[in-house]
């Protein structure tokens, strides 16, 4: 079975099928696959579905929608390969092989992904990274709207930007600074205040023969930074505009600045 969170939330059979889930139960798929094989207590689950309108006796509509869930997850009798939802006192457990979730999927090439650049293996690496990353479907958790999922939501949206700049700065190190330039650009329209990403769509920019928008970068920031933060931006971001205005040779193809900004 494998089970989306990075989307819509979705439970697909190994046939590629995707099983017809309720509301409630949908939600509470969700709250449980978000650490899967992990013992979670009655009352997280419960705070996670019904935060703000708990029903009024919650530990029964939790086991009614554990055992819809069950349910739901069959198919022609036969219960859904490599799945069992598991009652404990107190809690439950989704006994499930951790992959299957498409988040924890996502972690795991983004460790492997960082593992390999540290060794110098920068194409493999960039393989990782674009696996990791085309495992996002949407909004995380986009049908989920209650203020565990909205939190669940920063913590992943703050992860799916450092698998990003990770990749982007791989892919200035080899050189491929045009293609990673539609990822920078939609990165600094969602982080607007990210000096890192500016710096790194700065040095792309440079490297490509763009010294003027390279430049226009950061005097947008600038003056943004400025006018709603009352603020410059930092000295390494302020080091890169005056190197690139010089036209430093060290910001050639090659240079380990490319991981530091």
């Amino acid at each position: 079975m494998e089970i989306q969170l990075l989307g819509c939330v979705e439970a697909r059979a190994r046939s590629g099928d995707k099983l017809p889930l309720p509301h409630g139960t949908k939600l509470l798929l969700a709250a449980l696959a978000w650490t899967p094989g992990a013992f979670v207590a009655d009352e997280t689950l419960i705070e996670r579905v019904w935060q703000e309108r708990r029903p009024q006796h919650p530990r029964d509509a939790l086991y009614i929608q554990a055992t819809r869930l069950r349910k739901a997850l069959r198919a022609d009798g036969q219960l859904t390969e490599g799945f069992e939802l598991i009652r404990k006192r107190g809690g439950y457990v989704l006994a499930i092989d951790e992959l299957c979730v498409d988040t924890a999927r996502f972690r795991a090439l983004v460790r492997q992904a960082q593992q390999e650049a540290r060794a110098g293996d920068t194409e493999t690496a960039l393989g990782r990274y674009a696996r990791a990353l085309e495992l996002w479907r949407g909004e995380p958790l986009s049908d989920v709207r209650t203020a565990w999922a909205e939190s669940t939501r920063v913590a992943l949206r703050r992860e799916h930007r450092e698998a990003l700049v990770g990749s982007t700065e791989l892919y200035l190190r080899a050189g491929r600074h045009e293609e990673c330039l539609p990822q920078l650009h939609w990165l600094s329209e969602m982080h607007p205040f990210d000096e890192k990403v500016t710096g790194l769509l700065m040095l792309a920019l440079h490297r490509g023969g763009r010294q003027a928008d390279a430049l226009d970068c950061f005097q947008l920031l600038r003056l943004r930074m400025i006018d709603l933060l009352g603020c410059e931006p930092g000295p390494e971001l302020r080091s890169l505009h005056e190197r690139i205005l010089a036209r430093d040779p060290r910001l050639r193809l090659g240079s380990a600045y490319a991981t530091s900004v």
